[in-house]
């Protein structure tokens, strides 16, 4: 059974190293994909700072450019604005120089004439024009005949010039002006614009706008080309500071606080949460950049640091190391184990408690046995004395010349009846052991006067008490000394504590018994001067068969029962037995029995 418990401790022990083994390789691999993304992110974002550098420089290096080609899109649209105006103005005093002379030859043709609107023109069949009126005049010729002429008078008030502005040009500019065949007013149109001089003017501005277009594309082309060479330029200047070894290591890393976030969130994601120190160093020199470790590094455990190489892919220069403890990783991984850790301990216990429960049972068991023989030897002993001086007493009676003698067989007869009574006392104390053990006494619960009944049980113990010249010493105070109880097994305590007082002691036995109330408990004391109890006997005085080695007295008689069997008549009664003793110095009995049993 030992080998079969060794062996389930020594699985035990194994399941748990195998388990604490597995956790640890799970925390170590997930250190390690936290750490290789902090890593990562450390070489990304010194790339992308290398870039943003450049950019910002390159930016402010061609600001001015920028700026000269945005004025150069601006005095390209000025110049063609500038032409644009330019070719109206020219193409505006074309149109009027054509115009002054059709004006010249409308006057030539008809005379007088006088611009008028479009209206007016639509209208001139009525002559209800406002400022021209027709005078009519008869003339009369040398033959007789009269001609009726006809002549326009304008009112000074209507212009007779010709006025235009460009914004206002018409598409054609009418003419009141008199008919030479019969002086009636008639109305003339002239084109603004014809069509030669209008496809001219197109042709012209088509060309303009073809050109505009064309010094357009080529700026935008060249802003273009612009772009392109900055975003070479940025990469390549971003190389190429990546690529100079001159470069410190700690301008190439984050600072401080953002690596200790990075990696915090980091080991966040992967679900650890553990307090931890890390420092930077250089590879090739045993020199820290910063640090954040709250102790010596030599007191740091090897086994709970991990390093990685920052620039891996960096040759030129130093690549950077980066450590990282955690002081508090065995307490997190056994912490993760705490369920099967926790259930292996408690198998353990339970294996462990049947185990000594067992080797008590067998060592208790082997005890009880031992204590059995021993009653069977005493019991075998008390019987055997009483038998042999019945059969002593009984051949004697044989005897012819004893039989003669009245005295004598008075005697024999006297002395088998003692020797019967006691044999039967030694059978109807094992008895009642085996009765109380199986709950078959019934108490005889009367009114007893305890005073009383310690005073016959002394008396009726006078002879074995002087046998031994034994000092008894009576103190019986109690006031109130009716309890409810069965005066036979009372009586049978108060032999056994005072026998056990007068068998255990060395010399003269001195035993004091006293008596004392309260309103609730009666206490009976019975001490003596005897050889004592040790702190381990008293643990087992009450058990059955158990007796208390007596040193070098060898003739205490008895079956290890008295005691048992005080215990349970004192407990059904409603009351309790205590002991104190020491060894050598006596032994003292309180038993204590309630009024209320009496009361009820």
């Amino acid at each position: 059974m030992t080998l079969a418990l060794v062996g389930v401790f020594v699985m035990q022990l194994y399941y748990i190293r195998e388990s604490y083994n597995l956790n640890s390789k799970l925390f170590e691999q997930n250190i390690n994909q936290a750490l290789t993304v902090v890593v990562n992110k450390v070489q990304r974002q010194n790339a992308a700072d290398n870039i943003n550098k450049k950019t910002i420089d390159v930016a402010l290096k061609h600001k001015d450019t920028e700026l000269e080609r945005a004025q150069k899109y601006v005095d390209l649209r000025e110049r063609f604005k500038k032409e644009e105006e330019q070719r109206k103005l020219a193409n505006y005093k074309q149109i009027v120089d054509e115009l002054n002379y059709q004006d010249t030859l409308v006057k030539m043709n008809f005379g007088n004439a006088i611009i008028i609107s479009e209206e007016e023109y639509q209208n001139l069949g009525n002559l209800s024009l406002s400022g021209v009126s027709v005078i009519t005049n008869d003339v009369r010729y040398r033959n007789g005949n009269v001609v009726r002429t006809a002549a326009l008078q304008y009112d000074s008030r209507r212009a007779k010039t010709f006025s235009l502005n460009p914004s206002t040009l018409p598409d054609s500019v009418y003419y009141l002006v008199q008919d030479p065949r019969d002086g009636r007013p008639l109305g003339v149109s002239v084109p603004t614009v014809d069509s030669k001089m209008a496809k001219k003017f197109t042709i012209e501005e088509a060309i303009a706008n073809r050109r505009f277009q064309q010094e357009l594309n080529l700026l935008n082309a060249d802003t273009a080309n612009l772009l392109d060479d900055n975003s070479i330029t940025i990469f390549k200047a971003a190389a190429k500071e990546m690529a100079d070894k001159n470069v410190p290591l700690s301008e190439r890393i984050p600072s401080r606080d953002k690596l200790d976030t990075l990696i915090k969130k980091e080991l966040f994601n992967k679900g650890i949460t553990i307090a931890y120190d890390f420092w930077v160093k250089l590879a090739n020199k045993d020199s820290v950049l910063y640090q954040n470790v709250s102790k010596n590094e030599t007191e740091i455990l090897p086994k709970n640091v991990y390093q990685f190489t920052l620039f891996n892919k960096d040759i030129i220069r130093d690549p950077g190391m980066l450590y990282v403890y955690f002081p508090d990783k065995n307490n997190l991984i056994m912490e993760n184990m705490f369920v099967s850790m926790a259930s292996s301990v408690g198998l353990l216990l339970v294996l462990i408690f049947i185990f000594a429960y067992t080797l008590f049972a067998i060592i208790r068991q082997k005890k009880l046995s031992e204590m059995k023989n021993d009653f069977i030897n005493n019991m075998t002993h008390e019987f055997k004395t009483p038998v042999a001086t019945i059969m002593i007493a009984s051949e004697a009676l044989k005897d012819p010349e004893v039989a003669e003698d009245k005295k004598r067989i008075s005697r024999l007869a006297g002395i088998i009846y003692d020797e019967n009574v006691r044999l039967g006392n030694h059978i109807e104390r094992v008895l009642s052991v085996a009765r109380l053990e199986k709950r078959e006494i019934q108490l005889d619960y009367n009114p007893v006067k305890v005073n009383d009944l310690i005073l016959a049980v002394v008396d009726s113990m006078d002879l074995q008490l002087k046998k031994r010249d034994a000092e008894i010493k009576l103190d019986l105070a109690a006031k109130n000394d009716v309890v409810l109880g069965d005066e036979l097994h009372l009586s049978n305590v108060i032999y056994n504590l005072i026998d056990n007082a007068n068998k255990y002691s060395k010399a003269a036995p001195k035993i004091s018994i006293s008596t004392k109330s309260n309103g609730k408990n009666l206490f009976i004391e019975i001490s003596d001067e005897g050889i004592g109890i040790t702190k381990d006997e008293i643990k087992r005085i009450f058990d059955q068969f158990y007796r208390v080695p007596t040193g070098n007295l060898h003739d205490v008689k008895g079956f290890g029962l008295g005691l048992n069997y005080v215990q349970d008549i004192v407990h059904q009664m409603g009351g309790n037995i205590k002991v104190n003793s020491e060894r050598d110095k006596g032994t003292t009995f309180l038993v204590t029995l309630p009024f209320k049993e009496a009361i009820n």
